[in-house]
């Protein structure tokens, strides 16, 4: 007996699927989506190159060894030929910049800047696919639901095609009620089987959205009971209105974040190249040591020296200006598009605000054709089977049934769909 029950534990825990939750796919796809690591791979690229203009606060040490051989003339042991001797060089350099008028600042500002950019386009790509996993799971959701509306259609062709061959037996209707029943029965299977293969087209979605990259991966998402009735009292208003979902979005949209952080490394940028009209303030020193055997007298064994130096370039051919107006000119650009990026969340926030209470006002009008054709539906059977009506009747209140609570389906998940939307365009 123990050895069944192990053997039934086993088989069952190689059958066993994962079951994910809206959240634990979000995780998921925040953990395995290539295209989220690339982004920040980006962000970590970026980092480093901060780091490397930072470096230009720091003293610059440089260390240089050479040997070789050496040649002189006019020497005072021989000064009538040319005489080679061997030399070891060692030189020991340092440079410290002092002040540059803020070239060296606005460089490593504008690294800052950049890599502030690459976080808030990596957040916005983070809020992007938050959006797209949640779409995708209401999508897988949605089949389900649509699976459970075409098998009740089944049932009720099969009960239909049932009672047709009975009238058909007692007399009452004549074969061709047989064959329309037969005919819609095959109708409603084909559109079950449709549903089954858009089921595994969904799953195939979610997939690629998540990241899921093993081909035998199993798993189910978590599906609560749909339960139709009543099911736009379910449905509650957003929390925020228009004008406060807009003034949200300008406040916590990554993309307006990352437009800002380009406007402040174009000033950043300008700052640095007018540094190149003015002088560089840098501390230098270097001490070299030097052997040689035959040159001692001629050569110095050690030597070294400390000076604060000024760089200046007076002129060249008028590249600071053109520099200059460029940067200014880039800062310009920047501005206009953080105002074009401000205009296209204002209308992209607006759109999905009124697509939320669109699709919940047809979720609510889809409820009530759903109950009207159910009533339909019941009066079309009863009259069907007190022969005061023909089966074209019966068969098309029935699929206005049918169509009502697919159309009811996918307004439902619509409507979660455009919450979804609505969130990530205001960056929530």
């Amino acid at each position: 007996m123990l050895k069944i029950l192990t053997t039934l534990l086993l088989v069952l825990s190689l059958h066993a699927e994962d079951v994910y939750t809206v959240d634990d796919l979000i995780l998921e796809a925040l953990k395995n989506s290539p295209d989220l690591k690339i982004s920040a791979s980006e962000y970590k690229a970026s980092q480093s190159r901060y780091d490397e203009a930072f470096s230009g606060y720091l003293p610059k040490v440089d260390l240089s060894v050479a040997a070789g051989q050496l040649g002189m003339s006019d020497i005072p042991t021989n000064p009538d030929d040319m005489v080679s001797d061997s030399l070891l060089l060692g030189q020991l350099s340092l440079k410290q910049i002092i002040y540059d008028f803020g070239k060296t600042g606005g460089s490593v500002d504008k690294f800052k800047y950049d890599s502030n950019s690459y976080l808030n386009s990596n957040e916005q790509k983070i809020s992007n696919k938050k959006r797209d996993v949640k779409q995708a799971y209401y999508e897988v959701l949605q089949s389900i639901a649509l699976i459970n509306v075409n098998r009740e259609n089944v049932k009720l062709n099969e009960i239909q095609l049932y009672r047709s061959q009975k009238y058909f037996e007692a007399g009452i209707r004549t074969k061709i009620d047989v064959s329309d029943a037969k005919v819609e029965l095959i109708k409603s299977r084909l559109d079950l089987k449709k549903s089954l293969y858009n089921l595994k087209l969904s799953y195939a979605s979610l997939d690629q959205v998540i990241g899921f990259m093993q081909t035998n991966k199993e798993y189910k998402v978590y599906v609560q009971e749909l339960v139709l009735e009543n099911i736009y009292s379910s449905l509650s208003d957003y929390d925020l209105n228009l004008n406060q979902s807009i003034d949200f979005a300008y406040e916590n949209r990554y993309e307006i974040k990352q437009f800002i952080s380009y406007i402040k490394s174009a000033e950043s940028s300008s700052e640095s190249a007018l540094a190149d009209y003015y002088p560089q303030l840098y501390f230098a020193a270097n001490y070299t040591k030097q052997k040689a055997d035959k040159f001692k007298s001629t050569t110095p064994k050690d030597q070294w020296k400390a000076a604060v130096n000024l760089d200046w370039n007076i002129y060249q051919g008028g590249a600071t200006s053109a520099s200059t107006q460029e940067k200014k000119i880039q800062i310009e650009i920047s501005q206009t598009q953080l105002q074009n990026s401000k205009l296209s969340i204002k209308k992209e926030t607006t759109q999905a605000f009124i697509n939320v209470y669109k699709i919940k006002d047809s979720v609510e009008l889809s409820q009530s054709l759903l109950e009207v054709s159910k009533e339909k539906f019941d009066q079309a059977q009863k009259r069907y089977e007190h022969g005061l009506s023909d089966y074209i009747e019966l068969q098309q209140a029935r699929q206005g049934y049918i169509d009502a609570k697919s159309a009811l389906v996918i307004d439902y998940y619509n409507y979660y769909n455009a919450i979804a939307v609505l969130d990530n365009a205001i960056g929530k």
